[in-house]
């Protein structure tokens, strides 16, 4: 039952890479292109991201490391050099917002979202390669984190600073977001980036501040009434917002089992797999009958944004997933098979490749582009790489 569906996502996930080796690389000016349309018209004058370099550096690794693919870790070594010789800033360390699509410094601000990515990837690529420069610089940037974001006080991470790390007025990932001083977001990919550095330093101070990020996913994140995250809270953990976010729900219910689990605290794994099948359970209330899993809830407006983004698909296959290694429940499986079944007809893009960004309430198509800013090829090679060995380790 599971080899034929495995081959599935194995080929999904060549065809993924295919795509970001092919359509998105920059031979003019170096790296990847900073945006590309649904006709895989890259737009060469585009501003480059951190957070796309980052994910397309991980995503190559990865895939490195799982196929041993050659043509995988060329690609990843072209990702590496440009974030380190272009995005890292050599005055006031960190690594820029974005640089243009010439490679200059764009916008200098540190957001601690894309340095986490950084160290992600960063680390992603010192498993494939072993090369001590991008350990040194995973490592340069977890300090830089904890010296310039973390908040001994209270606990937690600050969301932004300025280029030479002092306090910044707009401290939001993006328009949609809440000008908050702590997230949700932000410290979910912190905890996934240090769970990743994690595995290949060992570190006990590294140890502590994952544990300590669990924590704070326990005691102030998740919602212990509804097993729903809250998303933004000022700098005492006080919630400032009342939405729900299906797929950030759906992703951390597996990246918290998983940072647990690397650190080896067999009491947090035990706890953490009772919190991992509720936050899921409670994540399935956003699916609707075609399989697809909607974006947000809007609870005071009671309004359902119906959208269907495809890197919300992604991190359900993957949570689903989970969730049914941890509860044997059969509904979890179903429920992660008809996922795949949308994302086959409805996201994937089988004449031109990749997926698109997603599908509106009404089943149109999402006006926005292929590759960009945020729309990367990591929630999906991810969640191919995931299901791959989970599907192994069932069978």
């Amino acid at each position: 039952m599971y080899s034929a569906l495995k081959k599935e996502f194995e080929q999904e996930l060549k065809n993924i890479l295919k795509f970001w080796s092919t359509v998105a690389i920059d031979e003019e000016k170096g790296g990847f292109y900073g945006s590309i349309d649904n006709d895989n018209q890259p737009d060469e004058n585009a501003v480059k991201g951190l957070v796309l370099n980052a994910r397309i550096l991980w995503s190559f690794a990865a895939g490195y490391n799982l196929t041993g693919d050659n043509a995988y870790l060329k690609n990843a070594e072209r990702a590496y050099h440009y974030i380190a010789d272009n995005f890292i800033d050599k005055e006031f360390d960190g690594a820029y917002w974005s640089v243009t699509s010439n490679g200059k410094p764009a916008d200098t601000k540190k957001q601690i979202y894309a340095l986490s990515f950084a160290i992600y990837a960063f680390s992603e690529y010192y498993m494939a390669t072993k090369e001590s420069d991008a350990l040194e610089l995973a490592k340069s940037l977890f300090r830089d984190i904890e010296k310039h974001s973390f908040d001994d006080q209270k606990g937690g991470y600050l969301e932004a600073l300025t280029r030479d790390w002092q306090p910044i007025d707009d401290l939001r990932l993006s328009d949609k977001d809440a000008n908050e001083k702590k997230t949700m977001n932000t410290h979910l990919h912190i905890l996934e980036a240090y769970t990743n550095l994690f595995r290949i330093w060992p570190d006990e101070f590294l140890k502590r501040q994952i544990t300590a990020l669990i924590d704070n996913f326990t005691q102030h994140i998740v919602n212990a009434n509804t097993n729903h995250l809250d998303l933004f809270f000022d700098e005492d953990w006080q919630v400032r917002s009342n939405i729900i976010s299906y797929g950030h729900d759906i992703e951390a219910s597996w990246l918290l089992l998983e940072a647990a689990e690397v650190i080896h605290d067999e009491g947090l794994i035990s706890q953490i797999k009772k919190l991992s099948v509720k936050m899921a359970e409670a994540s399935v209330k956003g699916i609707e009958p075609n399989g697809a899993m909607n974006y947000e809830y809007e609870v005071d407006k009671n309004h359902l944004i119906a959208e269907k983004h495809w890197w919300v698909q992604a991190e359900a296959l993957v949570g689903l997933l989970n969730a049914y290694e941890l509860s044997g429940q059969q509904h979890f499986y179903d429920a992660f098979v008809n996922v795949w079944q949308y994302i086959k007809q409805h996201i994937i893009d089988h004449k031109k490749g990749e997926w698109y960004w997603g599908r509106n309430a009404d089943g149109t198509l999402i006006n926005e582009h292929k590759a960009g800013f945020w729309k990367c090829p990591y929630h999906n090679s991810r969640a191919c790489i995931e299901v791959i060995n989970r599907l192994d380790r069932i069978s």
